[in-house]
């Protein structure tokens, strides 16, 4: 019987994921199987552009596939029996169990709401594509006029407020956050960002931590109370509680220990990659939920996977932090770098040509996610008579 390789999420660490196996795996040895609720492949770092109405391309995950022998399901992971090796999923027509023998967990995350009292019951958020095109169609019911918040001051505030007010310039956009608008940023970066909100006529409430949303207004805990059309959360992210129901070590925000491998460090079959997992960079800080972070954390992952399962082993991929290339409307960018403890740099890139360079990184990895297996095929390494259920990472 062929080695069940099973791969929860179809983001960029689970879809480039699959992608690997697939193009390095024999296929007389392995099934791969993809389990994503939506079939299409979801661009997110463009989502702030589809919730300000611009145009992106929905990928199809059967066509990014075709061709590949990797299977997909589309259905909604309701729970994972790590000790049965088993997974639930609901397709709307019932719910059925599926067996793997290696698992490869990269359901990513979703929007965080904090415990905030009414945040989630009157609060939009951007965390998804079916999310931003509710936010774009709700711009569109306000015609180019109203009040719109915007909660949150990190990078998805900060790329989606700018993207909007700049798409509808007759909106009243403000931003409340609970410290500084772009706090991590170094001062040139966080004084070209500040610009550019004035600029674009977005109102900042710095230091206004939103402790609780009714229908058409927030209350923050300085006791003001902020009236909007829309009000959209972008404070935070949390992950999916099913690796936690399910058996696995997780940390107390859910995201799942492992070892250098990204092997589960209590079932050792599961590996994980993106912002499901608390990867610990090579400074020895936990990486930060991100696209960048899912791209080291799968690749440490596949080759893992690859190296237990036929002995293959490869240089492992540095985990490491570079910074951010955060959006300040459709001409408008900063690259902020950070040192070897993730404290951002005095200096940083500014302006049209840093929002360029991210256009391009978009594209490329567009592409690459259009193409996973870039078009196989390659030298198929074989599965060894024993597979271990563990080992060293490739290195």
């Amino acid at each position: 019987m062929r080695h069940r390789v099973m791969v929860l999420g179809a983001g960029y660490a689970g879809a480039a994921g699959a992608g690997v196996l697939a193009r390095r795996l024999h296929s007389d040895d392995v099934d791969i199987t993809v389990v994503n609720s939506s079939p299409h492949f979801v661009e997110r770092m463009r989502l702030h552009q589809v919730a300000a109405g611009r145009d992106t391309r929905s990928r199809e995950l059967a066509e990014m596939f075709a061709g590949t022998g990797i299977r997909l399901r589309v259905a909604r992971v309701t729970s994972v029996d790590a000790d049965r090796r088993s997974v639930s999923v609901d397709s709307g027509s019932g719910t059925e169990e599926l067996g793997y023998d290696t698992l490869l967990y990269a359901l990513g995350s979703t929007v965080g709401h904090g415990g905030v009292p009414g945040a989630a019951e009157h609060t939009l958020h951007v965390a998804d594509r079916e999310a931003a095109s509710r936010v774009r169609d709700r711009l569109r019911e306000l015609n180019g006029t109203g009040r719109v918040l915007f909660v949150g001051g990190n990078l998805t505030g900060i790329e989606t407020a700018t993207e909007v007010a700049q798409a509808h310039p007759g909106l009243r956009v403000t931003l409340a956050t609970s410290g500084e608008l772009g706090g991590w940023l170094g001062d040139q970066a966080r004084s070209r960002t500040l610009a550019a909100f004035e600029r674009l006529g977005v109102t900042v409430r710095e230091n206004s931590a939103v402790t609780r949303v009714e229908r058409g207004r927030a209350t923050t805990d300085t006791g003001e109370t902020l009236h909007a059309d829309m009000i959209v959360w972008a404070a935070g992210f949390a992950v999916h509680p099913i690796a936690a129901h399910g058996g696995l070590a997780v940390n107390e925000r859910g995201r799942m220990i492992v070892d250098e491998g990204m092997r589960s460090v209590s079932h050792p079959e599961v590996y994980a990659a993106g912002d499901s997992v608390l990867a610990v960079g090579d400074n020895g800080l936990p990486l930060p939920m991100s696209c960048a972070s899912a791209g080291f954390t799968r690749m440490r992952a596949t080759a893992a996977i690859i190296a237990d399962l036929t002995g293959h082993r490869s240089w492992p991929t540095p985990l490491g932090y570079l910074g951010n290339c955060v959006s300040l409307g459709r001409d408008n960018a900063i690259y902020q770098g950070v040192d070897k403890q993730a404290r951002a740099k005095a200096s940083s890139l500014r302006g049209r040509g840093v929002a360029f360079f991210k256009r391009c990184v978009i594209s490329t990895v567009a592409w690459t996610m259009g193409h996973p297996t870039y078009g196989l095929p390659v030298r198929r390494l074989r599965l060894t008579a024993t597979v271990r259920p563990a080992g060293a990472v490739a290195d």
